[in-house]
C-alpha cells in the first residue's frame, strides 16, 4: 500500500490558471513559487495572474452567461451535473486531500473527511436543492397576474482564503453555479492547488467551458482587479475584515456590484457552573480552538469559565492539550498540523509574546515546534488570567492560542463577549433552559451554540454580525447572494 509520503513525492501539481476550459499561464508569463508549510518543499510554480488575466476570464464568463450555455439549462439538468461533480470529487478524493495538506499544512485525516467530504457534500446539497425551490405569485386583483421569480445575477467573482481552501470555494461556487451563474474564482496565493483541480473536475462533470474559471494570484493584483471590474455583477469574499472593507469600497467605486463578505471572528465560549457535561465542554473548548491549527474564523478563542468551576476546568483542559501536539500532517494519526506559512507563524508567535507582555499566565505551549522539519509548527497554547483589555483577547490570532477569562455573573460574561468588533460565533453551556435561551438571544453573533460547539451543518446559514461580514454562506439563504428578484406584472384582459 502506497504511503502518503510516497504519494506526495510522486505528485505533479499544475499551477496554471483555468480559463475557458483550458489550463493557461498568466498573460504576463509571471509565476510565483509554491512552498509547502509541512517541510518547506517546493510544490511547483503557479501562474501569477493580474488585471489582464482577470479581463480575459471575466469576458469568457460573460460570454458563457450571455449565450446561456449553463443558465438556460433546467434546474434538473444543472442538478445532474453538480451531483456528478460531487461524485467525481469523491472519486479523486485522495488526490484532492493530498493537495490540500501539502498546500496549507492541515492533517491528511481532516483533509479527507472535513475538506473533501464537506466540499463534495456542499456541491451535492446545492445541486439537490436547486430543482426544489419554487418562485412566487403575489396576491393581485383578478385583472392581473404578478410573478416573483429568481434569476441568476450573472458573472460572480469569488475570493476565498487559505484555511479551508476547498470547502470555502465550495460554499461560494455551489450556490452560484446551481443558480445558473458563471464564476471566476480566485483562491489564496498560499493555497491555490485544490481550486485549480476543482475546475478540471467540474469540466469533466459537464459544467460547460467558460462557466467556472480559476485565477491564482495575489490579492492586490488579481483580487483587486476582480473587485474593481466593471463587468463583474457580484463578488463573494471570505477573509480578513481589513481586506473585506477594501472589497466593499472597490465594489462601490466601480459598478456598485453586490459585495458579500464573511470576515474575521473572536468567538466567545461561555461555560456556566451548571454546565450539564463539563467533560464535553472541555473537549469542545480545546478541540475547537486547536482544530485546523486554530486557523478558523469561528474558532472559540475567548473562553469564559465561571469562577467556581475554573480550577476543575483547567485541570481537565491541561490533560487534553498534549494530544494536540503538532505532528507530521501526512501521518493519519496527526490531529494538528502546520501553520500555513512563515508570515502566519510570525504573527501567531507575536501574539503569544503579547500575551506574556500583557501579564497573562501561560499554562501550556507557547513555543514553536518541529523546527527540524523545515516546516511551521506551534505548540497548542493556553493562557489563563486574561482580561478583555489584552490584545490576545481582542484581536483575531488565527493560530492555536486559547485565552481563558473568568466570570461570576453570566450577564457580565455576555457583555464582555459582545464587546468586540466581531460577531461570528458564540456558545453557552448551561443546564438551565431559560438561561440558555436568554443568553443566546443576548449574544450578538451569527451562530450561537448551546451545549455544543461546531455541531452545525450545511442546512443552516453561516455568517456574522458587525465587522464579521454581511450575507450568509450555506443553507438555502446563500441563494439570496447569487440571484436577482424579478417582478413581472401581467395585465389580464
Amino acid at each position: 500500500m502506497t504511503t502518503w509520503h510516497e504519494k506526495a513525492a510522486a505528485l505533479q501539481a499544475d499551477g496554471r490558471a483555468f480559463i475557458g476550459g483550458e489550463r493557461v499561464w498568466a498573460k504576463s508569463e509571471q509565476q510565483f513559487e509554491n512552498l509547502s508549510p509541512i517541510d518547506g518543499r517546493k510544490l511547483g510554480m503557479v501562474a501569477r495572474c493580474d488585471g489582464a488575466d482577470v479581463d480575459i476570464a471575466v469576458a469568457v464568463a460573460r460570454t458563457a452567461f450571455e449565450d446561456r450555455r449553463w443558465a438556460a439549462k433546467s434546474p434538473a439538468q444543472r442538478k445532474r451535473v453538480l451531483i456528478k461533480f460531487a461524485d467525481l470529487m469523491q472519486k479523486y478524493g485522495q488526490e484532492l486531500a493530498l493537495l490540500e495538506t501539502l498546500d496549507m499544512g492541515k492533517p491528511i485525516k481532516y483533509s479527507q473527511t472535513v475538506d473533501v467530504g464537506g466540499a463534495a457534500n456542499c456541491i451535492r446539497w446545492y445541486g439537490e436543492a436547486i430543482d426544489k425551490i419554487y418562485d412566487e405569485i403575489a396576491p393581485t386583483p383578478a385583472s392581473s397576474l404578478a410573478l416573483i421569480t429568481r434569476e441568476p445575477v450573472g458573472v460572480v467573482a469569488a475570493i476565498v482564503p487559505w484555511n479551508y481552501p476547498m470547502l470555502m470555494a465550495a460554499w461560494k461556487i455551489a450556490p452560484a453555479l446551481a443558480a445558473g451563474n458563471s464564476v471566476v474564482l480566485k483562491p489564496s496565493e498560499k493555497s491555490p492547488l485544490t481550486a485549480l483541480r476543482l475546475a478540471e473536475i467540474a469540466l469533466e462533470a459537464g459544467v460547460p467551458p467558460g462557466v467556472f474559471n480559476v485565477l491564482p494570484g495575489f490579492g492586490a493584483e488579481a483580487g483587486a482587479a476582480l473587485a474593481l471590474h466593471m463587468d463583474v455583477d457580484c463578488i463573494g469574499f471570505t477573509g480578513s475584515t481589513r481586506v473585506g472593507k477594501q472589497i466593499m469600497q472597490m465594489a462601490g467605486q466601480s459598478n456598485l456590484k453586490r459585495a458579500w463578505t464573511e470576515l474575521g471572528g473572536k468567538s466567545a465560549n461561555i461555560v456556566c457552573a451548571d454546565c450539564p457535561d463539563l467533560d464535553a465542554a472541555v473537549e469542545a473548548a480545546i478541540g475547537s480552538i486547536f482544530f485546523n491549527q486554530g486557523e478558523s474564523c469561528n474558532a472559540p478563542s475567548r473562553l469564559f469559565v465561571e469562577a467556581s468551576i475554573k480550577d476543575r476546568f483547567i485541570e481537565k483542559a491541561l490533560a487534553k492539550v498534549p494530544a494536540y501536539a503538532p505532528g507530521d500532517p501526512l501521518d493519519e494519526n496527526t490531529v494538528m498540523g502546520a501553520i500555513v506559512d512563515a508570515t502566519q507563524l510570525k504573527t501567531v508567535m507575536g501574539y503569544i509574546e503579547s500575551g506574556h507582555a500583557d501579564g497573562a499566565r501561560l499554562l501550556a505551549g507557547g513555543k514553536q515546534a518541529r523546527m527540524e522539519t523545515g516546516g511551521y509548527y506551534v505548540e497548542p497554547t493556553l493562557f489563563d488570567q486574561v482580561d478583555s483589555s489584552m490584545t490576545i483577547a481582542r484581536e483575531e490570532i488565527f493560530g492555536p492560542v486559547l485565552s481563558m477569562l473568568s466570570f461570576t455573573d453570566v450577564q457580565e460574561a455576555v457583555r464582555q463577549a459582545n464587546a468586540t468588533h466581531y460577531g461570528l460565533h458564540a456558545a453557552v453551556w448551561t443546564a438551565d433552559l431559560s438561561k440558555a435561551i436568554q443568553t443566546s438571544r443576548a449574544l450578538r453573533a451569527g451562530t450561537v451554540h448551546v451545549n455544543q460547539y461546531d455541531g452545525d451543518d450545511i442546512t443552516v446559514p453561516f455568517g456574522g454580525y458587525k465587522q464579521s461580514g454581511n450575507g450568509r454562506d450555506k443553507s438555502l439563504h446563500a441563494f439570496d447572494k447569487y440571484t436577482e428578484l424579478k417582478t413581472t406584472w401581467i395585465q389580464i384582459g
